[in-house]
């Protein structure tokens, strides 16, 4: 006689796992993550982990073809790139383009949001290289000299410092 075990044996597939689960940037799931909704938390539940930034950073000095990214981004499987391509390209912030159609192959490119990500980018990193012994940080090519980023109100015609903080919020 053959007796069933008492327990149950479920497969479920990883896009079935995650049909069931809330969009990473959706309201729930940062709320789920104990992250507020306030604009940086959307941005990192966006574009926040760490293959995400260096893609956009890779396709920040132009399109590129596949094999340049995997060859520009030493250690990331294909497998992880091709799915943070096509993560990118649902947030806006890549668009690919067949340069080939068989078989087919993408070029791909930053939108104009993705251009403003590189561009955030850029600070992170220039943060990044004050705080290391080893980076250097952006420096202007005609002259060499280190570049110091600033906010600037373009209605009051001048740079927001930092002691004015309190005055400065997301409407």
């Amino acid at each position: 006689m053959q007796v069933d075990p008492p327990w149950e044996v479920r497969i479920e597939s990883v896009e079935t796992r995650r049909s069931k689960q809330a969009p990473r940037h959706s309201p729930a799931a940062r709320r789920e993550a104990g992250l507020g909704d306030s604009p940086l938390a959307q941005a990192v539940a966006r574009v926040g982990d760490r293959w995400t930034l260096l893609v956009v950073d890779a396709l920040g000095s132009g399109p590129r073809r596949f094999n340049d990214l995997l060859e520009a981004l030493p250690g990331i499987a294909s497998n992880v790139l091709s799915q943070r391509l096509k993560h990118l390209e649902a947030e806006g912030v890549v668009v690919s383009r067949p340069y080939q159609m068989r078989p087919p192959r993408q070029a791909y490119e930053l939108t104009a949001a993705g251009h403003g990500l590189a561009g955030a980018l850029r600070l992170l990193a220039q943060w990044g290289a004050s705080q290391s012994d080893h980076a250097e940080p952006l420096r202007h090519t005609t002259c060499g000299t280190p570049l110091d980023a600033r906010w600037y109100c373009a209605t009051c015609a001048r740079a927001v410092d930092d002691e004015e903080r309190s005055e400065v919020r997301y409407l």
